[in-house]
């Protein structure tokens, strides 16, 4: 039985990297999928690849009008909302003392003040319609523990893992049918690790042998290892999970590696 079915979801960052590989996976669980991103060319290719149980939409998440208007539209296209997933997200390095203001305000505006508003609008649009379902927010290992050359990001996303708790007490005190939970990743291969390679002057393969180093069982997440802790996250099968992270990360925050061989 598809896990999703009857459900309808608006995903972010859909067009590309975990976003897509979301989208069409709530897709194959029986949603009705509205695959939105800032870029729309890509949206479109993911929401053809679904097919009519889904829309593209152009979403630029750090717009407040923006969110108002996809929200509206998702449920006119769909009949309700019950699944927002926040998916977007930049990523930039730097120490505290390399990190710029402008890539600062750009990983706040579009990490934590775009799912800020996609939990806001979200909640709205699901109580509006009479959904029910959960809000999945994307925030990362970095949103837990901070590596020194992220400083920015571990911001925003440490941002994300207290308003999830937030937004998950504040939908049960009102008693909205909606639970709130965030997703934390190790090191995912995706298109966001092409900048990162040619910056460190690095082939991608390399940059990626190099990570899977550091991951205890071996390898980087796969879109889809995210994907399906997003799917989980968002059925039932989680609907006494609410306020939690789920780890993704192949044991690398379990512990450090053992001094005794």
């Amino acid at each position: 039985m598809a896990r999703l079915a009857n459900k309808v979801a608006l995903v972010t960052g859909g067009g590309s990297g975990i976003g897509r590989a979301t989208a069409l996976t709530f897709a194959r669980e029986g949603a009705s999928v509205f695959v939105a991103d800032i870029n729309l060319a890509a949206a479109q290719r993911v929401a053809g690849t679904i097919g009519a149980q889904a829309e593209a939409h152009l979403l630029d998440v750090t717009s407040e009008p923006a969110w108002e208007a996809a929200v509206q539209a998702a449920i006119d296209r769909f009949g309700k909302l019950d699944i927002v997933a926040n998916i977007a997200g930049i990523g930039r390095g730097g120490s505290i003392e390399d990190t710029t203001l402008e890539d600062w305000h750009a990983m706040i505006a579009v990490n934590l003040t775009g799912v800020m508003l996609g939990c806001k609008h979200g909640i709205k649009g699901i109580v509006r319609s009479g959904g029910a379902g959960a809000i999945v927010n994307m925030s990362s290992m970095g949103g837990i523990v901070g590596p020194s050359d992220i400083a920015g990001y571990c911001a925003s996303k440490g941002g994300v893992t207290v308003l999830t708790k937030s937004v998950a007490m504040h939908c049960a005190e009102q008693r909205y049918p909606i639970r709130c939970v965030s997703i934390h990743p190790t090191y995912v291969d995706t298109e966001m690790l092409d900048p990162v390679a040619e910056a460190a002057g690095a082939q991608r393969a390399d940059l990626l042998a190099g990570m899977a180093r550091l991951v205890p069982i071996g390898r980087v997440a796969t879109p889809q290892d995210i994907a399906n802790a997003c799917l989980f996250a968002a059925s039932d099968e989680a609907a006494m999970i609410s306020g939690s992270g789920l780890l993704v990360d192949g044991a690398q925050l379990a512990g450090p590696p053992s001094a005794h061989f």
